[in-house]
């Protein structure tokens, strides 16, 4: 939450100028409070371990979250039992009425198929559109983050030689952006991907702005201007063994597979990773709920502007 402070306290500049938030008292007294709505597509095929990781990060902040779970209609998953998905999740058919102030659209373990060959694309893009009109602000994951550059600012996606698998250094592109605020300059995330978006597509697209890039995974997370949509291609929501459970899967089945980089202590398998991207996860999700989301979204849903 943001320090209140009298706008005329000489710490206020200081503080401004170091990217720390601070609100006015004459702002806080206007401002209304309410629950956030926040809808969670979930495409991940490990459904339910997929919903604790993410409500982990968004309840991990002083701001009433209220969440709503959401799935194709168009696609039945393998791997997550029809009771779960009856009890716990909604069609979008259901809440095409509805307005969020934020929503999250997950990876899938479909990004070497072309957009199109995905067999809920159509039903994604439905998504996507309803999203301009009542959605305030979308964080985008992985293959998520992918689709969402294609379908709205025609950004490719382009097959890797080795798999972008492992933990992997960031460097921050812009201290001053609000969604990076209290970033490290140098921070790790988990990335595992097949595809990647390039720096100069995005950088040559107005309207979006590169905030973080790694020497080795390459893009790592944009921003359209308006900070309504946030896209980040790895995976930061991961827990400790993520990574290894991933690793383990395709050795037992006999696929190739490479350790994943700067992971294993020593690059040895059998140790326990360190856990040293749990903190920038919680602080994205933090910053996106209270500056992308909470300081801009109108008070009454039904206020909401479309994108552009």
């Amino acid at each position: 939450m943001p320090v209140r402070i009298p706008s005329e306290l000489p710490a206020s500049r200081i503080l401004a100028d170091e990217n720390i938030f601070v609100m006015s008292t004459e702002l806080a007294i206007h401002q209304d409070i309410r629950p956030l709505q926040i809808a969670v597509l979930n495409l991940m095929p490990t459904k339910v371990v997929t919903e604790t990781q993410l409500l982990r990060l968004l309840g991990n902040t002083a701001l009433q979250v209220d969440v709503r779970f959401i799935r194709m209609g168009t696609h039945m998953p393998k791997n997550t039992p029809l009771e779960h998905l009856d009890a716990f999740y909604e069609s979008l058919d259901e809440v095409l009425h509805e307005r969020f102030d934020g929503l999250v659209v997950t990876g899938a373990p479909v990004e070497t198929l072309a957009f199109k060959e995905v067999d809920y694309w159509s039903e994604l893009v439905r998504l996507m559109e309803w999203s301009r009109t009542n959605v305030w602000s979308t964080m985008h994951i992985c293959w998520g983050a992918q689709a969402a550059l294609h379908h709205h600012f025609g950004v490719a996606k382009y097959p890797v030689e080795h798999k972008v698998f492992g933990l992997f250094p960031h460097r921050i592109l812009d201290a001053r952006e609000p969604v990076l605020r209290g970033f490290d300059e140098v921070f790790y995330a988990p990335h595992s991907r097949h595809t990647e978006v390039r720096r100069e597509d995005i950088e040559r697209v107005d309207g979006l702005k590169l905030l973080a890039v790694s020497d080795e995974a390459g893009v790592y997370m944009a921003v359209s201007e308006d900070r309504r949509q946030v896209f980040v291609t790895g995976h930061p929501e991961y827990d400790r063994l993520t990574l290894k459970a991933e690793y383990d899967r395709d050795v037992a089945r006999g696929l190739p597979i490479d350790l994943p980089r700067n992971y294993f202590p020593d690059d040895d398998p059998r140790r326990d990773p360190v856990f040293t991207w749990r903190s920038h996860a919680h602080l994205l999700y933090s910053n996106w709920l209270n500056y992308c989301v909470y300081q801009s979204t109108p008070y009454d849903l039904s206020d909401l502007p479309s994108r552009g």
